[in-house]
């Protein structure tokens, strides 16, 4: 790109500086030329940047704007946040909410973005008009911009970053890197490894299986059911391929085996006693000391606090189904994730700056400095177009502190997942094949090899086309308790909050399930799946 500025609002930069709301808000200088500040709120662990951030210079210098990015902290609450810039109706220019959006919705904080959007060559192609239309809020509005649902060409994923059943590298090495399929294989290889790696005097500090249930995240103890049936991460609910009709995953004959598995290896002593009165902090320091051999989580959760596990503790993610002969689907397309996203503020006083904004980072030159970083000083090209890094600049890129004043993503902000838009590179450094494989540890190329597999989304089946529905939880993430089926799912999160962990604990499993069952059914379910059922069909149809 040869323009410096590439938007009408970058082009009036010199006469204008925005003043913002009260979260932050300035004009400061890149190259003597003034450059628009936004502030930002966004509810995610993300890492500070220095304000002399090289690339952030770089992408403001041909955008004129820049990003002041406000992360939540650990501890921070983020109801309490969100409270609190709703009671004084003062919010930054951008806000990504997270699942926290129906909030900020029902608040209105956000301003309507299809004008804006109409009038930014790059965002309004950024996604079809179906899907402009998807996203749309009832009133007709479009409020958000998703930001990790756009592919480009096609998957390019190395690192599974969903939910599996996750085992520690030396485990499978010691089993000799059996196949594991079932769940009943995969607690065998964590009782045999317990009994034989450890003595009685060190098996207290090894965790054979551990539970994640604090807050929205106990998702790691009640949502397995869905993947071992074989089924995609719907989240809310299943939905057979075939028919179109919505499953309760809650009450299947696979929900009730599996937590009578959790129960019988709760009381061998292989699940960590303590799971049920674990913060997420606790959990995330279980995981980070080594000691935990297997778990079900997100790697998007889990992934930040075991980055410094020794290579023979790091985990492997595994394609559990609860028996043999079922095709398990724990890896899908991105997700067409309406439900949460990047919007524009009301206390914004330059909407059209700050939408100019998005649109200018979704230009080539500026996604390769925010995912790839400067050509010859990040990364090199070889005469065949392909990016690569020499050992220095992977080791920078790893490092901290480099990223602190060297490096710029706006993680936070829409860009294109799955290939480069030269079509040549995937879209960053850790996706392209090659830069993968090669800083692998010893034992982590020899698993991969093992499983005959380059990356960890190739120990995996090959991820089939999104039905149209996929996945719900874009759409349950909007219930509120205003409405019957949204106070229905209330009251479910609750009844499996109470009961889910007696039933793994007790001593009398079938007392427990039953006592479950009927308060569960007391929560008025049917309406919350008959809601999933209008809406999977008005999703077909559409």
């Amino acid at each position: 790109m040869t323009r410096k500025i590439i938007s009408l609002a970058a082009a009036c930069m010199f006469a204008l500086s925005v003043t913002s709301c009260g979260f932050a808000s300035d004009t400061s200088v890149v190259n003597t030329v003034p450059v628009k500040t936004y502030s930002g709120f966004f509810a995610a662990n993300g890492e500070t940047i220095s304000e002399n951030n090289r690339i952030q210079g770089m992408i403001a210098e041909i955008t004129g704007a820049r990003c002041e990015e406000k992360w939540v902290n650990e501890g921070d609450n983020i109801d309490d946040i969100i409270d609190r810039m709703i009671n004084s109706y003062d919010y930054p220019d951008f806000i990504y909410a997270g699942n926290k959006h129906s909030r900020l919705l029902e608040a209105d904080a956000y301003i309507p973005l299809e004008g804006y959007i109409e009038k930014n060559e790059n965002l309004k192609n950024y996604f079809s008009e179906e899907k402009w239309d998807r996203i749309r809020d009832r009133d007709g509005h479009i409020y958000i911009i998703p930001v990790f649902s756009k592919m480009n060409m096609y998957d390019t994923e190395t690192i599974h970053n969903d939910e599996a059943f996750w085992i520690q590298a030396r485990v499978l090495k010691w089993g000799g890197y059996p196949k594991i399929t079932t769940l009943d294989e995969y607690f065998s290889l964590i009782e045999r490894y317990m009994k034989a790696n450890h003595s009685d005097e060190d098996t207290d500090a090894t965790i054979g299986y551990e539970i994640l249930t604090d807050g929205y995240l106990y998702f790691c103890l009640e949502n397995p059911p869905q993947f071992l049936d074989g089924y995609p991460n719907d989240g809310s609910c299943i939905v057979d391929r075939e028919t179109g009709t919505v499953i309760d995953y809650n009450t299947t004959p696979t929900a009730k085996r599996w937590f009578k598995k959790l129960n019988e290896e709760y009381r061998k002593g292989v699940v960590d006693p303590d799971c049920f009165v674990l913060t997420a902090s606790q959990y995330y320091e279980k995981l980070a000391s080594g000691n935990v051999l297997g778990m079900v989580d997100q790697r998007w959760n889990f992934g930040p606090y075991v980055e410094n596990l020794t290579d023979e503790c790091s985990y492997v993610p595994l394609g559990i189904t609860i028996d043999k002969g079922i095709r398990e689907h724990y890896h899908s397309e991105t997700a067409f994730d309406t439900s949460q996203g990047i919007g524009v503020s009301v206390s914004c006083k330059d909407p059209d700056g700050a939408v100019a904004f998005i649109n200018d980072l979704l230009d080539p030159e500026v996604l390769n400095l925010r995912m790839w970083g400067e050509e010859g000083v990040d990364y090199r090209t070889g005469n065949d177009g392909m990016f690569y890094l020499t050992n220095e600049q992977t080791g920078l890129l790893e490092d901290r502190d480099y990223r602190f004043r060297q490096r710029c993503e706006y993680a936070y902000f829409p860009f294109y997942k799955g290939m480069n838009l030269d079509g040549v590179n995937a879209y960053s450094p850790e996706y392209q094949p090659s830069e993968f494989y090669k800083k692998l540890s010893g034992i982590m190329q020899e698993c991969l090899d093992a499983y005959g597999a380059r990356t960890f989304v190739e120990i995996f089946n090959h991820s089939e086309a999104n039905a149209p529905w996929y996945p719900m939880w874009s759409y349950t993430n909007t219930f509120t308790s205003s409405t019957i089926y949204g106070q229905a799912r209330e009251d479910m999160d609750k009844v499996k909050h109470e009961f889910l962990p007696k039933v793994v604990m007790s001593s009398d499993f079938e007392a427990a399930w039953d006592e479950y069952m009927a308060a569960y059914s007391e929560c008025n379910p049917e309406a919350y799946i008959t809601e999933l059922q209008n809406e999977v069909i008005r999703r077909i149809n559409k």
